[in-house]
């Protein structure tokens, strides 16, 4: 089995948002998210679906929460992915990270949120080294500014606000309708083409 490029990039960016992974042989990799986030659980679980045994289900959490998750299968396929995005058995960000647009989409979904004027990717739980390290590769790979955002006691990025529209056209042609309540700028600002394509191109994905 070789995981197609849409299944790689939706690993890619579970594993920079709320993804985890678990290894002992092979890896697998466990989705995770509120019940109230179904519709994009379902949406991985469809183009995941041949790494996958059972479908995702509702699961009661800390307090009232109820979870909706699905595991896959361990697999060969994601053991790289394991490795890469592991180090003694904390995650952390890869030095190969292969960041492409549908990965930055669904690390946005995962963990993005929007402010008046901006757009934040809640990286907490990484070192600040490592969060520097998305700062390069957002700069390098598409041209986003971004800055680290002091969150209570630990940092968040921050994106800059003239670079909102570029992070906003990169990804909405792959942000699902229900997610877009997280886009930074409304729809109607961006370009028509940017809607057809991105009906052409959710519509490759479902």
């Amino acid at each position: 089995m070789v995981l197609t490029q849409t299944q790689s990039a939706i690993v890619v960016g579970s594993l920079l948002g709320d993804g985890a992974m678990r290894c002992k042989t092979n890896a697998l990799l466990e989705v995770n998210h509120s019940a109230a986030q179904a519709i994009y659980v379902d949406w991985k679980y469809r183009n995941l679906v041949d790494l996958v045994r059972t479908p995702p289900k509702k699961r009661n959490g800390n307090g009232k929460r109820v979870a909706y998750r699905f595991v896959t299968r361990s697999l060969p396929e994601l053991t790289p992915f394991y490795r890469d995005f592991y180090k003694g058995g904390k995650k952390c960000v890869p030095d190969n990270l292969e960041l492409t647009p549908l990965a930055l989409a669904v690390w946005f979904m995962d963990d993005g949120c929007k402010s008046r004027t901006s757009g934040y990717l809640n990286t907490q739980q990484f070192s600040e080294a490592d969060q520097e390290r998305l700062l390069v590769i957002l700069l390098a790979r598409f041209g986003i500014c971004a800055t680290l955002n002091r969150d209570k006691a630990y940092k968040r990025i921050r994106l800059a606000v003239r670079s909102v529209p570029v992070f906003v056209g990169l990804v909405t042609p792959y942000v699902l309708s229900a997610m877009r309540y997280k886009l930074p700028i409304a729809m109607t600002q961006l370009r028509d083409g940017d809607l057809v394509r991105e009906v052409h191109i959710l519509n490759e994905l479902e």
